[in-house]
């Protein structure tokens, strides 16, 4: 929004923390899920369009869904409404971190574990693999996979692993501070259902894979773990990334043996048969996530950039990465507020026993450098969840250490306890939206004047 003659945008005059929040909640609802169906998924008669590709419906006689992760639920609704009445689905599964909705006969809905799968994630998958087990070249399915699939749907690839083992192995890796592609690079091959193995159970039906992306842009196989896509990764890959974290001493005996002997199964790759017969769109990205915020801060009053530089960032490298680029926007636009948007995630090592994730962790860790400054600064979750607490994330602006320090808060003390949801809460500055039915990475919000 530019400044004319006799207005005063509202980033001049407002509080730039209710200014911060709005922008992401704006950014939410621009993201939605129904929304980016409507805008790119298009039927036209018995062809259905998505990007620069399309799908005959009319040439199948089957039509089925299998739509699992956080957005389970938002993409199985809109993929239903994007088909059209002569063209629902007959069967399906769906799996989700919230409680089932209703369903139409020949439909099974779970709800699973996350982050760590549970009996439900078992007998979703089980379900899954047994539908598809029916399927031939005459069936149509629709993956609608989003973040978070790769802890509501599993099952242990080999008759030697338990619920147990791949229980005790998650909370290794979402601890060990590694990313997301080497996390899911050793999920994938201890699963029959990551990397290419769920759509290698499709066999001879065509397949259509709708991706919501929690990952690295680029990266489209490690979205939960990749079930429908080739696999990059190899076994050496797992060999590597537990080396390097010294993650074996920590897995389930079960699983340190597989490592220990070199014996981890290989995942299917590029040129394997069934993915000829198989379509991939991206469908939402934390692209998405950075244009929404970057219109929305536009349109408050802000100059607005978007840094994209410190993606799976250690967090204190990524705070001080992000402080420069926003120094450097004041210096080059004096007296013209400034907003600094970053998607993508941060590393943020779990310290103590306390509430909190890596967006609060991030927020706490600025308080200090907003301090006594006319800036904000706010990270959330686009799905809603960060960490182990209730809160999608948190916002400061800079008066909170000093709000924080009369109600006898130690915010160094909070963040060596990983437990910044406490201060958050005790400020009323915790973001709590509850799930948000998406998972496109998180959004931070810098904002100065």
């Amino acid at each position: 929004m530019q400044e004319t003659a006799g207005f005063i945008s509202e980033a001049r005059t407002r509080s730039l923390k209710e200014l911060a929040q709005e922008i992401f909640l704006e950014t939410l609802a621009e993201v939605d899920v129904a929304r980016a169906f409507a805008r790119k998924v298009e039927r036209r008669g018995n062809m259905l369009h998505f990007g620069g590709e399309r799908v005959d419906l009319a040439r199948f006689e089957r039509i089925w869904v299998v739509s699992f992760g956080k957005a389970a639920w938002a993409t199985y609704e809109a993929l239903c409404a994007a088909l059209g009445e002569r063209h629902q689905p007959q069967r399906g599964v769906v799996a989700s971190n919230v409680p089932p909705c209703a369903v139409p006969e020949g439909f099974a809905a779970f709800h699973a574990g996350h982050p760590v799968p549970t009996e439900q994630s078992l007998a979703a998958a089980e379900a899954i693999l047994g539908l598809l087990q029916e399927g031939d070249e005459k069936t149509l399915v629709f993956f609608l996979i989003s973040g978070g699939g790769s802890a509501l749907v599993e099952k242990p690839l080999g008759k030697n692993l338990t619920l147990d083992d791949m229980q005790a192995l998650n909370r290794v890796l979402v601890e060990c501070g590694a990313s997301i592609d080497e996390i899911n690079a050793i999920r994938k091959h201890l699963s029959a259902i990551k990397g290419g193995r769920l759509r290698a159970a499709a066999g001879k039906a065509h397949t259509v894979t709708f991706l919501l992306s929690d990952v690295p842009e680029g990266k489209l196989a490690t979205i939960a773990s990749g079930p429908t896509l080739p696999d990059p990764t190899t076994a050496e890959t797992c060999y590597e990334v537990a080396a390097r974290y010294q993650l074996a001493e920590k897995f389930p005996p079960a699983i340190r043996e597989l490592f220990e002997k070199k014996a981890l199964r290989e995942t299917p790759k590029e040129g394997v048969e069934v993915f000829k017969r198989s379509q991939v769109f991206l469908l939402l990205s934390s692209h998405d996530v950075l244009h929404a915020a970057h219109r929305a801060a536009g349109a408050h009053g802000f100059l607005a950039e978007c840094e994209l530089c410190c993606d799976d960032w250690e967090l204190a490298k990524a705070a001080d990465c992000l402080f420069s680029h926003l120094e450097a926007m004041q210096r080059e636009n004096p007296g013209q507020p400034v907003c600094l948007i970053s998607g993508g995630e941060i590393l943020s090592r779990v310290t103590g026993e306390g509430q909190g994730g890596r967006n609060q962790a991030f927020v706490l860790h600025c308080t200090e450098k907003i301090a006594g400054r006319e800036a904000a600064v706010l990270s959330a979750g686009t799905d809603g969840i960060d960490g182990n607490s209730p809160a999608a994330g948190a916002v400061a602006d800079g008066q909170s250490l000093f709000r924080a320090q009369e109600k006898g808060l130690d915010a160094g003390d909070c963040f060596r306890r990983s437990d910044s949801f406490h201060f958050f809460k005790v400020l009323g500055d915790a973001i709590l939206t509850g799930p948000q039915q998406n998972n496109l990475r998180d959004l931070r919000l810098l904002l100065a004047r």
